[in-house]
């Protein structure tokens, strides 16, 4: 009864938490109404000055070309299909950075603890070497390199039959399109699922009953196999479409353009060395303790790593290295200074004809704030998946 008296003589302004909603919601009245002053304060202006707003314009035809694509396209298609080709642009060369650069990057930074004395100066080298120079320089580096150290196509090297290396990019052969390719990849996918599947089957039954399974060798089998066996049984196509010159350039086969290698390398080498600092950090935090008593076991120096020392040093290397796969992510933007046709590439030709800059800035910082927050979602989720289950 004194309690709830003492409740009711406390002041709205002196009840601490009475007085943090008033303060969140006015501070949301007051981002609202700066909201809404910039808002129309900018459709004045653009009607002032006759200037459309709106996405009406991604329904006409763009009229221009892109150097590259995974989609069909051409200049009589929409502004918004155009868009998408840029997306996939963007899509395709961060997928494959963050693909190569996690690779490299766990190989540098375990290097870098090597007892070798030269591959441990060499991993510290090229860590140091590489997270020093701007990426942007990288970049015309390695864009320079295709102009300047290769030859023109008539002169292509040759290096293996079917591949051909020339100022043009790298041009190889690639299997002629079979509907059994479509079943294989589907069969690819069911094999990591699969993969997935046993490891989890195999984690039980070695907590309940101790046994083990050989999880790597047979994930391995499944995610070959099923596709191999697919291509069996629809009559082991191998038909390759090898490239030829003709004219000017070469003509079928697949070809991967220097603006796509040069940003691809930069961002895989400039984003390793960031990785493979971030690996052997994680790796140390282990206390030595846990080498040790491995040790004692008598189990090898790779089954410590792989078995031990990994999976805790996951637990302190995984946030870290999200922020390295976003920034990857953030800085194929600059694929514009070297002219690969990536998402940024395409929207500022857009701007450029439509005149339509606020939607269009407003479509780019949309796209790569869904890639940086499906991003970070999958990373959460699988952070969250690595975290010690304490009981």
């Amino acid at each position: 009864m004194k309690n709830s008296i003492l409740e009711e003589k406390v002041p709205f302004w002196l009840d601490p938490d009475k007085r943090a909603i008033a303060y969140q919601a006015l501070t949301v009245i007051m981002v609202g109404l700066l909201a809404w002053y910039l808002i129309s304060n900018t459709l004045a202006n653009l009607e002032r000055q006759n200037i459309a707003s709106g996405f009406g314009f991604m329904d006409k035809e763009a009229g221009f070309e892109i150097g590259e694509s995974l989609i069909p396209y051409s200049a009589a298609d929409s502004y918004a299909r155009a868009l998408v080709v840029g997306i996939l642009n963007t899509l395709k060369v961060s997928v494959l950075g963050i693909a190569l650069c996690l690779v490299l990057g766990v190989f540098v930074g375990i290097s870098r603890l090597s007892d070798n004395w030269l591959v441990k100066k060499l991993a510290g080298i090229y860590i140091e070497v590489m997270q020093n120079i701007p990426i942007l320089l990288q970049l015309f580096f390695w864009y320079a390199l295709f102009y300047e150290a290769l030859p023109p196509v008539k002169q292509a090297l040759n290096p293996f039959p079917g591949m051909y290396l020339c100022n043009r990019g790298v041009i190889m052969a690639a299997p002629v399109s079979h509907p059994a390719h479509v079943y294989m990849f589907i069969a690819f996918g069911l094999g990591i699922v699969g993969a997935l599947i046993l490891k989890s089957w195999a984690w039980r039954r070695l907590t309940s009953s101790g046994k083990d399974f050989p999880v790597f060798w047979t994930s391995l089998g499944i995610i070959i196999g099923l596709p191999f066996l697919i291509w069996l049984l629809f009559g082991a196509p191998h038909t390759m479409d090898v490239p030829k010159l003709k004219g000017f350039n070469f003509k079928g086969g697949l070809m991967l353009s220097p603006e796509f290698i040069a940003l691809l390398l930069g961002l895989v080498i400039y984003t390793s060395a960031f990785v493979a600092e971030i690996v052997r950090a994680g790796i140390q935090a282990i206390d030595r303790g846990q080498t040790e008593a491995a040790m004692s076991l008598g189990l090898k120096k790779s089954l410590i790593l792989n078995l031990v020392i990994l999976p805790q040093a996951l637990r302190v290397i995984i946030p870290p290295l999200t922020s390295q796969m976003l920034n990857l992510l953030k800085n194929s933007s600059l694929a514009i200074a070297i002219g690969y046709p990536d998402f940024v590439s395409v929207a500022n030709t857009t701007i450029n004809i439509t005149g339509q800059s606020i939607e269009g800035v407003a479509l780019i910082m949309g796209c790569y704030l869904m890639f940086s927050l499906t991003t970070s979602l999958f990373m959460n989720w699988y952070n969250k998946k690595s975290q010690l289950v304490e009981r």
